[in-house]
């Protein structure tokens, strides 16, 4: 269970990720959209799972390759932001948030009966 501080600074911490994608995508990921969708931050606050909604993306794992690679970039960016509020700057892990997709894939079973549409 994550206390009270927990979320709260996960809830600051990913409205701060979310700004900073919106900056660094326009220039590196141009007609991507990337979301944070959820963030888990240790009781130590020094380690946060950063769960991404990538769209429209194909090859999602290629493009969370390349996210990794901006890791230290996005945060210095984030240190910038949480800097006076924090007292170190969470080390950050992406993942693929693949709930959306799951959802959909539901959806289209529902639609059609049980039957599986990919065959």
């Amino acid at each position: 269970m994550e206390s009270t501080r927990q979320l709260r600074v996960a809830n600051q911490v990913q409205q701060d990720l979310a700004e900073i994608f919106r900056q660094i995508g326009k220039n590196a990921f141009k007609g991507i959209m990337i979301t944070v969708s959820k963030v888990r931050l240790s009781p130590d606050l020094g380690y946060a799972k950063v769960y991404l909604s990538l769209f429209p993306v194909k090859e999602k794992e290629l493009m969370l390759a390349q996210l990794r690679e901006l890791t230290p970039q996005v945060r210095y960016e984030l240190g910038k932001k949480v800097g006076q509020q924090l007292r170190i700057v969470p080390e950050l892990e992406f993942f693929i948030d693949d709930s959306i997709d799951y959802e959909e894939k539901i959806s289209n079973l529902l639609k059609n009966g049980g039957e599986n549409p990919i065959k």
